[in-house]
């Protein structure tokens, strides 16, 4: 087991932010201070080597003026040029070579065995150039030198150019000593750089890691779990949203769990009911019409209840998985309306409750599902009724405005409390569990309304009333089609 945790780790690391980062953003850094740091080495070995060019040319220069000053080249520049090299005051830093015709360095102004012309390949460069001037850069006896060959300013048959070598010995102990300067500087960068990446990085991973353990304890089902916000940033905005939606969750289970406990307890009046019912016919006598008349009307009345609460539950399953479907046609919501009053005209009465409404001249034709409306307005003045206690007042109204048709259920009940007003459609949510049904059929209602384009919506004052306004747009109508709706 241990061994698969290491693995595990391994495994974690290597397909990490952090490791992504450390492979794609520092090798890039890293190349990158790499060519930085060849790049200053190069223009700083540029900058000495062109600096020592330019003292060997300004020798030259001095040099070849005084060469220039010379009465008698032929006869006297031999011995000139003696004196110049055997007198040369720049020996500490160049030698100075007399080369003659043949290509022989004669005398140096540094008394070693002068060179012949096939181990100055800068005399060789200049005697071929245009320009009376060759250059070598190279190691020579083991020695890295400069060498320049510059052809005499004046024509001689015995001398024909002087050769000046400098050591790059210690010029490339300066640009060794630049080179580790510039890499100690670069490796600082790097690490600072990685340094404070890492610490960005792990400021990012952290948190995601505790996302990551908290979505996780989410997916066990433990919705109390809350992250801590430490930065208002990005991350601190991702661990509330995450606690939003941990107590979103929360929220939704315990109504689930709600909707679950009183699903079950509607369901178990009516069957203990049948139950009860169907024990006590058994047990009658056969005679007694009375009892029999009774209990087969009660059976079949919570039978219905049942099959009410059986379709309601089917609706909103459809709904949830998106397979709720409309059979449209025009239809008269006036007639609909008035047909659903009628059906609870009498239970109103029986329970104490004033069910005013009176059916308007005017026709109010919308497309839709004759079927689905109806039960919208049956669910509707159900609540209105259910929530209502005796003596009470339902008052339902009819209205046209502006090609919508607008009816409005208004109740004297107990209300809804303000901070359920804004859940009561929500699914699962049902807002007093004192009162007998399931908690979806609102749910289901402005489900239905939606899909007819319209809206429903809610005003309440707890211990006042409710009143819920549905707004559905009106179909254009023409004589044939309202004469048809008629029949």
């Amino acid at each position: 087991m241990a061994e698969k945790r290491k693995k595990k780790g391994r495994f974690a690391f290597k397909n990490s932010i952090a490791m992504r980062w450390m492979f794609n953003s520092l090798s890039i850094i890293g190349i990158t201070l790499v060519a930085v740091f060849i790049c200053l080495v190069l223009a700083v070995q540029s900058l000495y080597y062109g600096g020592v060019r330019q003292q060997i040319r300004s020798t030259s220069s001095i040099l070849n003026e005084r060469i220039l000053q010379i009465s008698d080249p032929n006869t006297t520049l031999p011995a000139q040029l003696r004196s110049m090299v055997e007198n040369f005051s720049d020996r500490d830093l160049m030698e100075l070579s007399a080369i003659d015709a043949s290509g022989q360095a004669v005398f140096t102004s540094s008394g070693f065995t002068p060179e012949t012309a096939a181990e100055m390949p800068d005399y060789l460069a200049a005697m071929s150039s245009e320009t009376g001037e060759g250059e070598f850069v190279g190691t020579i006896g083991g020695e890295k030198i400069m060498a320049i060959s510059v052809l005499l300013p004046v024509a001689n048959p015995n001398f024909t150019a002087l050769r000046y070598v400098v050591s790059l010995s210690s010029v490339d102990g300066q640009i060794a000593a630049m080179a580790a300067a510039f890499g100690v500087i670069c490796a600082l960068i790097f690490l600072l750089i990685f340094l404070s990446g890492s610490y960005f990085v792990r400021s990012i991973v952290r948190p995601v890691r505790q996302i990551s353990a908290t979505a996780r304890s989410m997916a066990g089902g433990d919705f109390n779990v809350r992250l801590e916000k430490q930065h208002n940033d990005e991350i601190g905005e991702l661990c509330e949203a995450v606690n939003d939606m941990a107590a979103e969750l929360a929220t939704t289970e315990n109504m689930k769990n709600e909707f679950i406990s009183s699903v079950s307890h509607e369901l178990r009046t009516p069957l203990t009911a049948i139950k009860g019912w169907g024990e006590t016919l058994m047990q009658s006598a056969a005679e007694d019409a009375d009892t029999r008349r009774r209990g087969l009307k009660i059976i079949i009345g919570e039978t219905e209840r049942l099959s009410e609460m059986v379709e309601e539950l089917l609706d909103f399953s459809r709904m949830q998985s998106g397979r709720f479907t409309l059979l449209t046609a025009p239809v008269d919501l006036v007639a609909e309306l008035t047909d659903s009053v009628l059906m609870f005209a009498e239970r109103a009465k029986r329970e104490g409750i004033a069910l005013d409404y009176q059916e308007p001249a005017f026709v109010a034709v919308v497309e839709g599902d004759r079927n689905r409306l109806r039960q919208v307005f049956i669910n509707i003045l159900d609540n209105a009724i259910k929530y209502s206690d005796a003596p009470g007042r339902v008052q339902v109204a009819i209205a046209l405005e502006a090609g919508t048709a607008v009816i409005t259920v208004k109740d004297s009940g107990i209300g809804i409390a303000p901070e359920d007003l804004d859940k009561v459609k929500t699914k699962f949510y049902k807002g007093n569990s004192t009162r007998r049904g399931s908690g979806i059929g609102l749910a289901v209602a402005d489900e239905i309304v939606m899909l007819h384009g319209g809206s429903l919506t809610l005003d309440s004052t707890q211990g006042e009333g409710t009143t819920v306004t549905i707004s559905l747009p009106l179909k254009p109508q023409n004589e044939e089609e309202t004469e048809q709706i008629h029949e």
